[in-house]
């Protein structure tokens, strides 16, 4: 099937062609119809499958035919909902790719900056909306943004928009549309509370499952590594030392662990940016646009921040802290082995993780292969490792008013 085929028009083929597409993916292919009839849809899809294009490429086609002219002002007809604000970025980005040769106006409004220069965006009216939950809410309060002439809602990575907390602020938004609007729910996996979600919001939805059994891609050679987690820096710097060349994307698991390898890795001289819940929206801006055009050809990041990171030609993944769940390894290694590409997930495993890459395995029916041929292998018999705290500690359980009181923290 060709892209010709969806029933897309010249301009839209034109643009997606300069962009380098051949010819839709599976998601794509079985979504686009969907869309363009109108019907309310459900997609579950792994990283890396087309979903952006899967939704905006039918959305322009919706709008293109009877444009706005901009001296009458444009009314949002189309918006996105999206977690986070890489990824409302990226969306943005490829609204901008495929409707290049419309007069369809797109933007993309998100917190952490100013708010100013988005208020004067809106004012001038634009066709589709990408935006992330919160400053959606805090523009619609001080009567900033209009919604009543939406007709299209996506709501995308569904699931990671629960896992954040935004369940409240999705069922706002929703009310705050027009009743009679499109509802196009796109998530990775469909847990229990987006299936909740959907039957609230979504009327007889149209549903795609883009190959559930089958969630690893199989042009990513996966490698396992035990080693004791006091070893976990010395294995990444041999690695990189010996093995592991190109484009390298490193998760850890807390946004300490991400300062501290990126410290390590600096002093031994490589070139490495990270991003963190903690750091500012021009910082993490700076540190991608970097990685993407291969000023550092390392990036390292916790789950939640690289969510959104949509990285052409990237050579490995390492996981230098196994993830807790099977379908966020799928996310992670996901990254690369992208278009046809080969690509390499490197996993370092310690004895407190043991269960975590059982489960994985279990999950995705691969018995990874593991390296043993490395200068820090972990003893089979090893337990894991029990980190006493201090006296002392300000952390320390006790009497009420004596350290009893934690600190909240935000570990992504």
């Amino acid at each position: 099937m060709s892209f010709k085929d969806l029933k897309l028009n010249k301009p839209i083929l034109r643009a997606i062609a300069e962009a380098g597409y051949a010819e839709p993916t599976l998601v794509q292919e079985k979504t686009i119809p969907f869309v363009l009839a109108k019907k309310d849809l459900i997609t579950s899809a792994q990283t890396g499958t087309g979903k952006t294009a899967a939704f905006a490429l039918p959305i322009l086609q919706l709008l293109f035919d009877r444009q706005d002219a901009p001296k009458k002002g444009k009314k949002i007809k189309a918006m996105v909902v999206s977690p986070t604000r890489e990824l409302a970025v990226q969306i943005g980005e490829n609204f901008k790719t495929y409707g290049k040769y419309s007069n369809i106006r797109s933007a993309v409004i998100y917190g952490g900056i100013p708010m100013e220069p988005q208020i004067e965006i809106l004012k001038k009216g634009v066709d589709i909306l990408v935006v992330t939950p919160g400053r959606l809410l805090d523009l619609h309060k001080q009567e900033l943004v209009d919604l009543k002439s939406i007709e299209i809602l996506v709501l995308d990575e569904a699931d990671l928009m629960l896992d954040l907390g935004f369940i409240d602020d999705v069922k706002k938004i929703e009310r705050l549309c027009p009743v009679d609007k499109q509802v196009l729910l796109f998530s990775a996996t469909i847990p229990f509370k987006v299936e909740e979600l959907a039957k609230t919001i979504l009327k007889s939805p149209e549903r795609i499952n883009i190959s559930p059994d089958l969630p690893t891609a199989s042009n990513v050679s996966q490698m396992l590594y035990y080693v004791p987690k006091k070893n976990k820096m010395e294995l990444c710097l041999h690695l990189l030392r010996n093995t592991i060349k190109g484009s390298i994307l490193i998760f850890r698991r807390t946004k300490h662990g991400v300062d501290k390898l990126e410290q390590t890795l600096a002093k031994n001289g490589y070139k490495v940016e990270s991003l963190h819940g903690d750091k500012s929206q021009n910082d993490r801006k700076t540190a991608l646009g970097k990685f993407k055009n291969n000023y550092v050809n390392i990036l390292i990041a916790t789950d939640l921040a690289a969510r959104g990171i949509d990285v052409k030609d990237l050579d490995a993944v390492i996981n230098f802290d196994l993830p807790n769940l099977p379908d966020t390894y799928v996310h992670r290694i996901g990254r690369t082995g992208r278009a046809g590409e080969i690509g390499t997930a490197y996993s370092f495993c310690a004895a407190d993780e043991r269960e975590y890459i059982k489960t994985i395995q279990q999950s995705i029916n691969v018995q990874i292969p593991v390296v043993e041929d490395h200068p820090y292998p972990l003893d089979p018999k090893a337990k894991p490792e029990i980190h006493k705290k201090k006296r002392g500690s300000k952390y320390k359980k006790g009497r009420k008013g004596e350290g009893s009181k934690k600190k909240k923290k935000r570990w992504y």
